[in-house]
């Protein structure tokens, strides 16, 4: 488990390749290795794999080469189920376009994400509540979507991503279609739950983004570059 050395995100020789002809390598085989607590970035130009990385490491996608090992538990050979259960407890998921249920509030958002972990509905409207206030939008749970700015739809978005309290946080271009000002405090809110201990991969193609990682992964043409690796850090 996470704190004891194991890392949450264990990339061995993995790669996704999808049959031809021709054959198209969406990702070369690759390691990669990311601790507890950290705040990763992974860049790269449209099309050159970083969807598919998180695809595979948010157990989306299944390579079709290597072993993914998530929280130290090896993935590969998982059914399809139990794949489910494991992404359901251990991962937190926030996408560009928010993906909120129009006509459902805030908190009727958050509490969706408990729905099918057999959470009682009292303890989800708790723990859907909690998880507002932390995001700073407690006051606006009854709220919604429509009713809510860019910002503010995102920090729901980030709140139902955190209710089941995962171990991992991924994003994908969270700050994509904010304007600045709010994109600057979402990215605010990350480094806050970064600050927190949450391990954080977030995929963007805005260099400032990137600057808020301890450390930025490459991609291009599928071949992933870890500065970490070349230094001698993992």
């Amino acid at each position: 488990m996470p704190g004891d050395g194991t890392p949450v995100i264990e990339f061995r020789g993995v790669g996704l390749t999808y049959p031809g002809p021709p054959a198209v390598h969406a990702l070369r085989p690759c390691d990669l290795r990311i601790a507890g607590g950290e705040f990763v970035t992974v860049v790269g130009p449209s099309g050159s794999g970083k969807s598919t990385l998180l695809n595979i490491a948010g157990l989306l996608d299944a390579p079709t080469h290597g072993r993914y090992l998530l929280d130290g538990i090896d993935t590969t050979a998982l059914s399809a189920s139990r794949l489910a259960a494991l992404r359901g407890r251990r991962i937190g998921f926030v996408f560009q376009s928010f993906h909120l249920l129009p006509h459902r509030s805030a908190q009727e958002n958050v509490e969706l994400a408990m729905v099918y972990q057999s959470v009682p509905r009292r303890l989800r409207r708790l723990r859907a509540a909690a998880v507002l206030d932390r995001v700073g939008l407690g006051h606006r749970a009854a709220a919604l979507p429509t009713q809510l700015s860019g910002g503010e739809r995102q920090r729901v978005a980030i709140a139902r991503a955190l209710v089941a309290e995962p171990s991992l946080l991924l994003c994908d271009e969270p700050t994509g279609n904010l304007d600045s000002a709010t994109a600057a405090s979402v990215l605010a809110l990350l480094d806050g739950l970064h600050r927190d201990g949450m391990t954080i991969v977030v995929i963007t193609h805005d260099a400032e983004v990137a600057r808020h990682g301890q450390r930025t992964v490459t991609i291009r043409d599928g071949v992933l570059s870890d500065p970490a690796r070349h230094r001698g850090d993992l």
